[in-house]
């Protein structure tokens, strides 16, 4: 039984010390890009085309069947259009829209729970079938059969809870349709860096939009993606400072107390 434990003390040891090592090692690339760029300003990214990216993954959602559009050679409208001559709204791939994201979100809540309880039980043997005085032989002297037994027990709970929470991001950003799904669904994906100083704000905007909700000004609300993903950050001089350290981020995840 011991050595089982030394055995699992061991592993726990080699885990903690496994993660300890890579995360200085990631710490110790991040420091060495940092060091790096010091008395300049961070770096942009590239300019890619996110479906080579090696996390990029294809869209697959359930389709409805194809149907056939049926097109009319006599007519110079077309269906969906918002243009007599050509549709300006995005409808291919490689194709560029505009998100407007313009959200304030508020939330309030007020939880309050009270529970209390009483109980008391009584028992008595008075009488039983003329035993009753049989009990000062296995029972003290001192004992009462009317009043055998005798309990009272009380429980109050109370709890109190509330959240408020109020968030404002306005913003627009263009982005690419990366693929058309079967039932003419957009994949969109945009993405905007501006460096101010020596920090670079990021903005990631992804997800599938309708056709139909493209507005004539080719602009789409956050409202309206689907699977919407936003991600709004930073990196540089200022986020360094307000991030934890990677040695107390490891830490708080080890420490049990």
């Amino acid at each position: 039984m011991l050595g089982k434990h030394l055995h699992v003390s061991w592993r726990r040891i080699a885990l903690v010390t496994g993660m300890i090592g890579a995360t200085a090692l990631l710490s110790g690339c991040n420091a060495m890009k940092r060091l790096s760029e010091v008395g300049a300003p961070p770096k942009l990214s590239a300019i890619d085309n996110p479906t080579q990216a090696e996390s990029y993954r294809p869209v697959s959602l359930p389709m409805p069947a194809p149907q056939i559009a049926e097109s009319n050679p006599n007519s110079l409208w077309r269906s969906g259009a918002r243009s007599f001559f050509k549709d300006q709204r995005a409808n291919q791939v490689g194709d560029i829209l505009t998100v407007v994201v313009d959200m304030a979100d508020s939330a309030a809540l007020a939880n309050t729970t009270t529970r209390s309880r009483t109980n008391s039980e009584d028992l008595a043997v008075p009488n039983l079938f003329g035993l009753e005085a049989e009990f000062t032989k296995v029972l003290p002297e001192t004992i009462n059969p009317s009043s055998m037994f005798d309990m009272d027990s009380a429980t109050s709970n109370r709890g109190a809870g509330s959240l408020d929470r109020n968030e404002a991001i306005n913003l627009r950003v263009a982005a690419i349709v990366i693929q058309v799904l079967p039932n003419g669904n957009y994949v969109i994906h945009g993405r905007q860096e501006i460096r101010v100083n020596s920090e670079v704000r990021e903005v990631q905007i992804a997800g599938v939009i309708r056709a139909a909700d493209i507005s004539s000004a080719n602009e789409v609300g956050y409202d309206k993606i689907a699977e919407a993903r936003i991600s709004y950050g930073g990196r540089g001089t200022i986020s360094d400072v307000q991030q934890p350290r990677y040695g107390s981020e490891v830490m708080d995840i080890i420490l049990p107390f």
